[in-house]
């Protein structure tokens, strides 16, 4: 199989999508109720089939259907069976396909976690509205927890830091630049927003490793991943955040692969309108790049949208693969958008696309496709292939039967919270605390004389800080093994947490001592990176 079967052309002409083509991107759009959602379902299936895994966001709970097969005895069964017969399927019969289930509230599905530092400060300004004054506040915060060896894996990380980072305003100015309380302000304020609407679900560990959307099962289809979206679609900013930090990861985790047979995953971003509503134009450039780029990484991105003139000239440029459902000409933007997606198509003679756009009935589809030397096919306008799963939810029950057999089952189901920044914060504000009490009842001259809480970082190279280093590899390490013992899962290594941790204390201590602040930061990264 290396093809994927879409419908028959008018002119009795098979179309199809090719598989080592479906890298190269693509497009399904129409208007509510002309059949997107079915063809996407279509579509997907067949690469599952191929042994090509799928991520598709499921914004109306109805594409869950599609790990279940299908039936005489559903809704709109005749209606299948005719068209599979009209365009020749004669090996037409319901089928179901292995899916797993995800949420970002884990509620339908197993919990999608990501850390702060994974998101990174670019993406957590989008999410947030964030100004440009108040974007460099976060960088701020992001590189002094990074030189300090503080970990940001939740939203409590990021609001310690923001409040630590205000209450040292006038210190770290000198060195980071001028940090503004009201900045520092806002930015607590949205993540209180943030906080309301459940994003604090997204933030923690144990993250997603993204090698589990790239599985087959035991019969080497690809698994189907449906992210249930109903919910998140109440929080745009978060649902688009998140896709994009989602081929962020991919672009960055996988290797490069040119152009394969196959794809090694497929992305359905549906209402993907959202990605760019009010993004600032650095937030867009971002995406175009990771579109462009992620197709050599064996990655196909399919955007589903109501409107084609939804996404930006830059990225339609890349959709090499097209599946245009009816537009209806209401307005002026309904016209223009008709216009524009005709213009998008290889003329076919024989074909006036403009009209047929808006004549177009449900399960029809304008299609044009990348050939075997990567031109685009003549637009024909096509009946679309019917899909062997179940089209509509499935039920309560068939969904927790489907993610009891889930290949990840218990992995991300159990929330593990280990000492990050947060933690680390509020003891040395416990120290700090204690020690002001001490040196009111003793007096400053007697407390002076006594060691440290908490070992500084900057007492020399000698004895303390081996001491230091030391302490922060055993804390690393036993942090991370006594979880282990309790049954928690952790994406962190102990060696390499350990050896990550000793390297940042000791680099950090010899950067002051030889005038180079930032050396703690590179041994951090050399070091985790070997380790890894």
């Amino acid at each position: 199989m290396n093809e994927i079967f879409l419908g028959l052309g008018g002119d009795g002409e098979r179309q199809v999508l090719r598989l080592g083509r479906a890298n190269r991107h693509g497009l399904i759009a129409g208007a509510t109720g002309t059949g997107k959602t079915v063809t996407l379902q279509t579509i997907a299936e067949q690469f599952s089939a191929a042994g090509v895994p799928v991520f598709m966001a499921d914004v109306k709970g109805d594409l869950s259907g599609v790990c279940m097969a299908g039936s005489p005895q559903f809704k709109n069964a005749a209606i299948l069976e005719s068209r599979a017969k009209e365009i020749g399927i004669a090996d037409y019969a319901y089928a179901d396909n292995p899916a797993v289930f995800w949420d970002i509230y884990g509620e339908q599905g197993h919990p999608v976690r990501t850390t702060i530092s994974e998101m990174g400060p670019l993406l957590l300004s989008r999410l947030m509205d964030l100004n440009e004054t108040q974007e460099g506040v976060l960088n701020i915060v992001f590189r002094y927890a990074d030189e300090q060896g503080l970990l940001l894996l939740d939203l409590e990380d990021l609001q310690a830091m923001l409040t630590y980072v205000g209450q040292n305003a006038a210190d770290l100015g000198v060195k980071y630049g001028n940090v503004s309380k009201a900045s520092v302000g806002t930015i607590q304020r949205q993540l209180l927003a943030l906080d309301s609407q459940g994003a604090a679900q997204f933030f923690g560990e144990p993250a997603l490793e993204i090698a589990d959307f790239i599985k087959c099962d035991d019969q080497g289809r690809g698994y189907i991943n449906v992210l249930a979206a109903d919910k998140l679609m109440r929080s745009p900013k978060l649902y688009a955040t998140f896709l994009l930090w989602l081929l962020s990861e991919l672009f960055e985790v996988l290797p490069e692969v040119g152009d394969p047979e196959k794809p090694k995953l497929v992305f359905f971003f549906d209402e993907a309108h959202l990605l760019f509503d009010d993004a600032p134009k650095a937030l867009q450039d971002k995406v175009e790049q990771v579109v462009r780029l992620v197709r050599s990484k064996g990655v196909g991105v399919y955007f589903v949208t109501q409107n084609p003139i939804d996404i930006p000239e830059e990225i339609a440029g890349q959709l090499g693969n097209r599946v245009q459902h009816a537009l209806r000409a209401f307005t002026p933007r309904d016209k223009r958008a008709i216009k524009a997606a005709a213009d998008t198509f290889r003329i076919n003679p024989q074909l006036d696309v403009e009209a047929a756009i808006t004549e177009l009935k449900v399960g029809e589809a304008l299609v044009s496709t990348l050939g075997d030397d990567g031109a685009p096919s003549v637009v024909q306008r096509t009946l679309v292939a019917p899909p062997r799963s179940r089209l509509g939810p499935i039920t309560d029950k068939e969904r927790a039967i489907v993610q009891s057999i889930s290949p990840f089952e218990g992995k991300y189901d159990t929330r593990v919270d280990r000492e990050s920044a947060e933690e680390v914060l509020a003891a040395k504000a416990a120290d700090a605390a204690a020690t002001a009490q001490e040196v009111e009842e003793k007096g400053r001259d007697e407390v002076a004389k006594q060691e440290r809480r908490s070992p500084g970082l900057w007492d020399g190279i000698g004895g303390k800080v081996a001491k230091a280093a030391a302490g922060a590899a055993a804390a690393s390490a036993g942090s991370i093994l006594a979880q282990t013992m309790q049954g928690k899962k952790s994406r962190a290594s102990p060696k390499a947490s350990a050896a990550s941790a000793a390297a940042g204390t000791v680099g950090d201590a010899l950067g002051k001592a030889i005038g180079f602040p930032g050396l703690g930061r590179f041994a951090r990264n050399l070091i985790g990176g070997l380790m890894r």
